[in-house]
């Protein structure tokens, strides 16, 4: 069974960084890709950034390169996004997620993860 466990939401204000992390349990974490994906209100699940499995190849968003980076430690099982130059519009509930398949492909589509944390909430205020 895997488990993803988001943390490091909060109040921010423009201008500011923030990082998230996101733990992992279950087998084979450096087996998969990982992601990270947002939700604002009212609108859909967006893609944010996502990692191949050893690390090697990065993808981001338009709206968060040059801003976000993506990183893990797949000795400890987690996923860190961190965050700069914080704006409204950043606003959202952020997800992490797990590949469905051991592939190591870098992918940006929700149905290519099977596994979903239950979110952690960041709040740009301007």
């Amino acid at each position: 069974q895997v488990q993803l466990v988001e943390s490091g939401g909060g109040l921010v204000q423009t201008g500011d960084s923030r990082r998230l992390s996101c733990a992992a349990s279950g087998r084979a974490f450096s087996s998969y890709a990982m992601g990270w994906f947002r939700q604002a209100p009212g609108k859909e699940r967006d893609f944010v950034a996502a990692i191949s499995a050893n690390g090697g190849d990065t993808n981001y968003a338009d709206s968060v390169k040059g801003r976000f980076t993506i990183s893990r430690d797949n000795a400890k099982n987690t996923v860190t996004l961190q965050m700069a130059s914080l704006k409204p519009e950043d606003t959202a509930v952020y997800y992490c997620a797990r590949a469905r398949f051991p592939t190591g492909q870098v992918m940006g589509v929700m149905s290519a993860y099977s596994y979903w944390g239950q979110g952690t909430q960041v709040t740009v205020s301007s």
